[in-house]
């Protein structure tokens, strides 16, 4: 409850205007989704009213949300992502480090950090090891 009673519209919008205050309604909004990482809050014609405060803008959502799950389909409508890219390999600076401590060609060195889990120092310590041990 305000102090001083209650207040109509018009009383509202002069005190808000002297706060720095802005609100308006946004018009036509059919549906909101807001998307945490494993579900989704939809908002079917929900009311959106924007809200700024001294430079800082918020939305206000009001509406009752159906949540499900997040689903890896992309939304009815909505433009497709672009795939993430594929991972290229090993970095070359590992790569290269491999194959000069390890003495051993640029396949050997991405084989073995393929096989180290992309750690060099371990890769290198298992070419090492093999050298020694007279095995490949």
């Amino acid at each position: 409850m305000m102090p001083g009673g209650p207040r109509n519209a018009r009383q509202m919008q002069m005190m808000m205007r002297r706060l720095g205050m802005t609100s308006e309604e946004v018009e036509g909004v059919t549906e909101v989704i807001v998307r945490t990482k494993d579900r989704e809050h939809v908002f079917r014609s929900p009311e959106v009213t924007k809200v700024s405060v001294q430079g800082v803008t918020t939305y206000q959502v009001v509406g009752e949300p159906e949540i499900r799950p997040r689903s890896a389909d992309p939304v009815p409508g909505a433009p497709a992502a672009a795939a993430p890219p594929a991972p290229a390999g090993p970095p070359e600076e590992d790569i290269a480090l491999v194959m000069e401590q390890g003495g051993v060609s640029r396949a050997e060195a991405i084989e073995a950090l393929g096989r180290s889990g992309g750690e060099p120092a371990e890769a290198i310590l298992k070419l090492l090891s093999q050298k020694g041990s007279g095995g490949r």
